[in-house]
């Protein structure tokens, strides 16, 4: 197996800034972005964590389409923000940062077209500090309480967790952006800023929201670390096959009530992004391999029986080993 950008040939401009988005704000605006992409700059903001999981990757995927596109992105490594999460002191989160950057190259994006930001290298200038401010008295604490982050459990509302959306949305001008990029749960985010920004006479930015994937084990609301099983660098190719092998993978793309399938929703926007064919590798006796190029021929062969659920999680590990191991290594030098 080798991952491969020559199926995005087959997309047009439009589809390939657009695939795997559950959100696109607004059509035309994103439209007319999709008209002349050479050199326009998107991004992705991201709390230093210190191991990339796959909510990470999902949007890095579609960082890795708007490169082949043919724009700029800039990856915000948001100190400051860590910092007013409480996630260390600047020179801890700085040092995780580094790793974060490490492994997002090794992932896939292009050296040549990632710029990385630290968030403290100018929002701690005077010029942002006195826009933050002014957002600060044009925005009322219901507005920015809607657009705060969920807290945790038992976790108490600071002075800060308002603060922080607001600085979300300035740095969609202060980085000199013409896309947002986030998952569905930063849409709020990206709606504050399109009310507060003109509040400072600057521009509206277009914003791509990409999907929420299930929980590996049950399909019900998100995968995450905090709260269930998810998959990160981290894991080694026998505990990547043993996540996937136990996730939860009914027969269907569709399961009833509000249930998801997040087999297929990893092979959907994990896997068929990044390699121009999957290949199931199976005995004779049971019909041989079966080999796919889009996917929806391997949801309908899932749903149709032709496709047997265990067959589905082997070959997922398989790609998403593929996918993860040169973060992995790059990890594991790190470290050494």
């Amino acid at each position: 197996m080798s991952t491969s950008t020559n199926a995005d040939s087959d997309l047009d401009t439009y589809e390939l800034i657009t695939r795997n988005a559950d959100e696109v704000v607004t059509d035309e605006e994103v439209r007319e972005l999709a008209d002349d992409p050479d050199g326009k700059r998107a991004y992705v903001g991201y709390e230093p964590s210190g191991v990339l999981h796959i909510g990470h990757l999902l949007t890095a995927n579609k960082l890795i389409d708007l490169q082949n596109a043919g724009m700029e992105v800039v990856v915000l490594l948001a100190d400051v923000h860590a910092y007013l999460n409480g996630k260390g002191s600047f020179e801890e989160i700085r040092e995780t940062a580094e790793q974060m950057k490490a492994q997002f190259l090794a992932y896939g994006l292009d050296d040549d077209t990632t710029e990385f930001v630290y968030g403290s290298e100018y929002q701690l200038e005077e010029e942002y500090t006195l826009d933050l401010h002014t957002l600060e008295l044009e925005t009322s604490l219901n507005r920015a309480q809607r657009a705060m982050a969920e807290l945790q459990g038992g976790e108490t509302a600071k002075v800060s967790h308002v603060v922080y959306p607001l600085m979300q949305a300035l740095d969609i001008e202060y980085l000199d952006l013409d896309l947002a990029v986030g998952g569905m749960d930063q849409r709020k985010v990206h709606m504050l800023a399109r009310e507060e920004l003109p509040t400072l006479d600057y521009d509206v930015r277009p914003a791509l929201h990409t999907p929420i994937v299930a929980d590996l084990t049950s399909g019900e609301g998100k995968m995450s670390s905090s709260t269930g099983v998810t998959i990160s660098m981290e894991d080694s190719t026998e505990e990547l096959e043993e996540k996937v092998n136990s996730a939860f993978c009914p027969p269907t793309r569709d399961p009833d009530g509000d249930l998801e399938n997040p087999v297929l929703e990893l092979f959907e926007y994990h896997v068929f992004p990044r390699f121009e064919e999957v290949v199931v590798e199976r005995p004779e006796k049971y019909g041989g391999d079966l080999t796919y190029t889009a996917y929806d021929d391997l949801a309908a062969d899932l749903e149709s029986g032709e496709l047997h659920p265990a067959d589905a999680k082997g070959t997922l590990s398989s790609y998403l080993d593929e996918l993860i191991a040169p973060g992995r290594e790059k990890l594991r030098e790190l470290r050494s």
